[in-house]
């Protein structure tokens, strides 16, 4: 690849005319296209502010994402460059309603039977990545549940949440207010909220890629992703498969389009445990992507937790059958250390209970955290 098509890439990109091309992932056939290409960035002379943050450096899967008119992308395979686009994704949750201060332990925390294992795990020390919104890091009940996080929107800020979505998420978690407000499915394990979803609960698929990235480094041991998108990415599937291969577990929601034979990516990758949603009467919820790309189920319907400003919330969605199961994995891993990622797929998968009202119940069915905890014992 000759500098004068690297230079191009970058004078476009950080033109005043860029905000009107699209975002692409801007990758390379050869490794020493991308040194060269590090190189040239680091040293090329940004014309404002602005301009600086249009360009964004995917260290861990040795890629760019930058705008890139359409002119220049007909240019890229044959400077060996390989792209794809960048797009939004969203997260996976339907309407939500303000409610009443509710003490107590919420019905999907009871359904999976987290109370029960207490005793034995409470998920201490395990921590879990929240790749969404940020959080409400003056909620009563998550106080002592949140450490270090990350805002990737603006580093120098702390990940505060201006939707409600990850509070509501890191609620069902891992909150710990039991004898003023909710209890969590692992009250004593940590949420570290890494904000990539803006206030509309939109995000880059390469804000994605760096929350994954930061999640690896900082030793976390569960990624919760409830977002998704409908089309497959290699960008998003590369970071997956490294957070993968060095031991994290990913757990992802299917979407809520009620689709019966297709699920939302990042769930649908075979490294991740991809969730549907139940009701409070153990039946598939309606909007629940479901079918055999599911790997469990878990509540999601009419879900009540944390939100905005120390308040609570009632919410509907794949999104939150996925912070369920996080946090038994929590619970799993406090109580057994050292399962990898495809240690715990298969101890949910081996230990779900038969769904309500499905046609093939030993092929699906919903978390069920004390028998997670038996089939380990096996």
């Amino acid at each position: 690849m000759d500098r004068s098509a690297i230079l191009r890439l970058l004078h476009s990109a950080t033109s005043p005319s860029a905000s009107a091309a699209k975002r692409r992932i801007v990758r390379f056939w050869h490794h020493s296209d991308y040194e060269r290409f590090l190189l040239e960035w680091s040293n090329f002379d940004m014309p404002s502010e602005d301009a600086s943050e249009a360009v964004r450096h995917l260290p861990s899967i040795e890629a760019f994402s930058l705008p890139v008119t359409s002119e220049l992308l007909a240019i890229a395979p044959a400077n060996g460059i390989w792209m794809e686009n960048d797009p939004c994704v969203s997260v996976h949750a339907t309407v939500h309603k303000p409610v009443a201060r509710e003490k107590g332990i919420p019905w999907g925390v009871q359904e999976i039977k987290a109370p029960l294992a207490w005793s034995t795990t409470t998920g201490h020390r395990v921590k879990v990545g929240v790749i969404d919104t940020g959080v409400d890091f003056s909620h009563p009940d998550l106080k002592q549940s949140l450490g270090r996080g990350i805002n990737l929107l603006n580093r120098g800020s702390l990940p505060h949440d201006d939707n409600g979505h990850g509070t509501h998420i890191a609620g069902t978690i891992a909150a710990a207010n039991q004898l003023h407000g909710m209890i969590g499915v692992a009250p004593r394990a940590t949420v570290h909220p890494v904000k990539a979803f803006d206030h509309n609960g939109s995000a880059f698929v390469s804000d994605i890629v760096l929350g994954i990235d930061w999640c690896v480094r900082s030793g976390m041991d569960i990624v919760n992703m409830s977002f998704g998108m409908k089309t497959r990415s290699k960008s998003l599937l590369t970071a997956v498969n490294n957070a993968y291969n060095a031991g994290v577990i990913i757990v992802a929601s299917s979407g809520n389009d009620g689709k019966r034979k297709s699920i939302d990516y990042p769930a649908r990758y075979p490294q991740t445990i991809a969730v549907g949603a139940t009701n409070r009467l153990r039946r598939i919820a309606p909007f629940s992507n479901r079918g055999m790309h599911i790997d469990v189920y878990a509540p999601g319907d009419k879900i009540l937790s944390s939100w905005l400003r120390g308040k609570y919330n009632e919410m509907s969605g794949t999104s939150m059958a996925t912070s369920h199961v996080s946090g038994a994995i929590a619970l799993l891993l406090a109580h057994r250390p050292g399962l990898t990622p495809t240690d715990i797929k298969a101890v949910v998968k081996r230990s779900m209970l038969p769904l309500r009202g499905t046609k093939t119940p030993r092929l699906t069915g919903e978390l069920d955290v004390l028998r997670m905890l038996q089939a380990v014992e096996r």
